[in-house]
């Protein structure tokens, strides 16, 4: 006893090295707390196997740690899990580490860290079929593991247990194989095992076919084109096609994209503008369901090496629905896109489609002018044409002549004339156009200006009295003007011809079962400052099963909308560059796509993320800041007045051409008429440009 008594190593041992002992403790626990120490010095053995007091084991390491070094603990939070286990003489860490809000992928990352795994994302796509196919589904399922990768003897298991070592022995044995694991969440896990699953590319027709709408083909079917086609007719690839369909209208797409891959089909759909992946079929059934797609189309079933379109003409839940159908032959197969032209939502009415009141009367007053060329510009899929069907909508009348050409024409309408453009037989949009002049039209549409042939036949029925509506593939309206110039049209004739060009993009609307207010993210602050948005006016979907967890349902366009007056003639007679167009716009005070699309921001309709997707915000940046800071583009519109006072304050830089007498001008006429008609037009051009005029010009 005497060892445990001495006194001597009272300054040299403590028993809790983290807590000094009380200076009001009794001489009995201070004596007790020495024997301890000094025993558990000279003697640790001892300790282990008897000890008069419960004392403080040695700290291990544990999730909490890492927490802590990674910064998702507090030292507060810390020191409060701490002082639970030492009350507690031990609790449960991951239970309360949940409680005080840490989330299950923090914990993951935390335990991965600490068994020195590495912690991954997962998903479908990187997934080695071969790997996946070395574990049955049912035992990756409930031992939450998933082979991802084969990597010569070493198969890589992704886990959401990383210190479940039996199963890691386990799959040694079944694979005899190496075992490299990383760690991932559960969800993860269950996301790629369903997608990966096949049988769930099995349907159930019985389910699948309750409360499905006949689909009931225009056309007339030949059932005798051999074995494909027999097998495209019998009754599970007629009934699978039909749900396709079907579901896809319920659900509003406006695609539908059937992509055969390596062992699977992949069915997706176009909704809102984005593709959503809906479901997967086996690749078997592929061709039927293509062969199937084709013979309601009344295209070739035999001919799988080159693309193909068609079009159906079907009856979906009561109402007439076109379907355009193409084919392109893949490495793996047919792909087919399906698109789903309903016509009862094409003509909604411009009050419909997302204009402000402003722009909706000043578009008005375009297509209600008498002759001129109105443009409606985008890229594909913008909504250029229900836009335009819109605007005949208003237009038609029994004392109108509407009529249109159109490649193809998407939307049956009752009160147009509407004409096919067919290129194989000679029946372009220029050859349409010439002949339709001569039906004595009031109103054409021309479903796009593509070459210079068709652009001029359209200036010269604008300027001969017709109203013409069209579409271009621009960026933005002021862009169009310099389209138009490239194509090759003279800038005076579009000028003259042109009254205004609406440019528009659709954005998607916030699903209003799942609106609510959210904090501007970091990366979108600056644009909200710069647009004057305030915080409580962003809104977002929360996302719920209305929506598909997206958070939008459903799209709204924006626009912008320049009118070509006198100004703007006399720019495009100047400079029809797309510089100096477009700082006439922004100098006009119209509203940008940009502008626009912050006051749908404004009013509730629309993400800040939405609008910077699809336009182009540097251009209305320059436009709000000084005129002084706004980069100098490399030709500036002037008006006509500006322009002469300008150079009349400026030395000619050259001399002005001299010219010829009137018996060398005439030799040069009869020699060349053509050549004297272009000296005759530069020289009137040269005197325009150095702003000479009366006796200056004879000098």
């Amino acid at each position: 006893m005497k060892l445990f008594g001495s006194r001597t190593k009272k300054t040299t041992f403590s028993a809790t090295p983290s807590a000094a002992p009380s200076a009001a403790g009794s001489t009995e626990d201070s004596l007790v707390e020495l024997q301890g120490t000094v025993a558990e010095e000279l003697a640790p053995g001892l300790c282990n196997l008897y000890s008069p007091q419960v004392n403080e084991t040695a700290h291990v390491r544990d999730i909490a740690d890492v927490l802590l070094e990674s910064n998702k603990l507090t030292t507060a939070q810390f020191d409060q899990i701490r002082q639970e286990e030492q009350k507690k003489g031990g609790c449960d860490i991951e239970k309360h580490l949940r409680s005080i809000g840490v989330s299950s992928e923090d914990l993951l990352q935390a335990k991965a860290s600490l068994y020195g795994f590495e912690f991954r994302k997962i998903t479908p796509e990187q997934i080695d079929r071969t790997a996946f196919g070395k574990l049955p589904l049912d035992y990756i399922k409930t031992n939450h593991v998933m082979p991802i990768a084969l990597n010569e003897n070493t198969l890589v298991v992704a886990t959401s247990r990383p210190a479940n070592v039996f199963a890691f022995d386990d799959i040694k044995r079944q694979t005899n194989l190496q075992i490299s694991v990383i760690v991932c969440t559960d969800a993860d896990i269950e996301a790629v095992a369903n997608k990966l699953d096949d049988s769930r590319l099995d349907y159930d027709e019985d389910e699948m076919m309750n409360d499905l709408d006949e689909v009931e083909v225009v056309q007339d079917i030949e059932e005798d084109l051999g074995d494909l086609e027999k097998t495209a007719g019998e009754s599970p690839v007629i009934k699978y096609v039909n749900f396709l369909l079907t579901n896809a209208l319920r659900e509003g797409a406006s695609d539908i994209h059937i992509e055969p891959k390596e062992k699977y089909t992949k069915i997706r759909y176009r909704i809102d503008g984005m593709l959503f992946d809906m479901r997967q079929t086996s690749n078997k059934m592929h061709p039927a369901i293509v062969s199937r797609l084709k013979i309601m189309s009344n295209l070739d079933i035999s001919e799988r090496r080159v693309p193909q379109d068609g079009k159906i003409a079907v009856r979906m839940g009561g109402r007439p629905i076109d379907l355009r159908v193409s084919v392109l032959p893949t490495s793996h197969g047919e792909k087919v896109v399906v698109r789903l032209l309903d016509s009862s939502s094409i003509l909604r009415g411009l009050d419909q489609s997302g204009m402000e009141p402003n722009v909706i009367q000043q578009f008005r007053e375009q297509i209600a002018l008498p002759h001129g060329i109105l443009l409606v510009t985008g890229p594909t899929g913008s909504g250029k044409s229900t836009t335009l069907y819109s605007a005949l909508g208003e237009l038609k009348s029994d004392q109108s002549n509407i009529s249109t050409v159109e490649d193809p024409v998407e939307y049956e309408l009752e009160f147009c004339n509407q004409v096919h453009v067919n290129d194989k037989v000679g029946l372009t949009f220029s050859a349409a156009l010439r002949s339709l002049l001569r039906q004595d039209p009031d109103i054409i549409m021309i479903g796009e200006i593509r070459d210079a042939e068709t652009a001029r036949i359209a200036v010269q029925a604008a300027l001969t009295g017709h109203l013409v509506l069209s579409t271009l593939h621009t960026n933005d309206a002021p862009s169009s003007v310099s389209r138009l110039v490239n194509i090759g049209i003279e800038p005076y004739l579009i000028a003259a011809s042109l009254n205004g060009i609406l440019a528009q993009r659709l954005v998607r609307r916030i699903c209003s079962k799942c609106k609510e207010p959210y904090k501007i993210p970091d990366n979108m602050m600056k644009y909200a400052e710069e647009a004057g948005i305030r915080p409580d006016e962003m809104m977002h979907g929360r996302g719920c099963d209305a929506c598909r967890g997206s958070g939008f349902a459903g799209r709204a366009g924006i626009f912008e909308l320049l009118i070509i007056d006198d100004h703007f003639r006399d720019i495009i007679n100047l400079d029809s560059s797309v510089n100096s167009m477009r700082k006439a716009f922004h100098q006009s005070g119209q509203d940008s796509l940009f502008q626009d699309g912050v006051k749908k921001v404004k009013h509730g309709v629309t993400t800040l993320e939405e609008i910077l997707r699809v336009t182009e915000a540097g251009h209305s940046e320059a436009a709000d800041k000084p005129e002084t800071e706004v980069a100098a583009p490399t030709t500036v519109a002037l008006s006509v007045a500006e322009s002469k006072s300008k150079r009349k304050a400026e030395p000619p830089r050259r001399k002005p051409p001299v010219r010829k007498s009137s018996s060398e001008s005439d030799s040069a006429a009869k020699s060349s008429p053509q050549a004297a008609s272009a000296k005759s037009k530069n020289l009137m051009l040269q005197l325009g440009q150095e702003g000479v005029s009366g006796p200056d010009a004879t000098k």
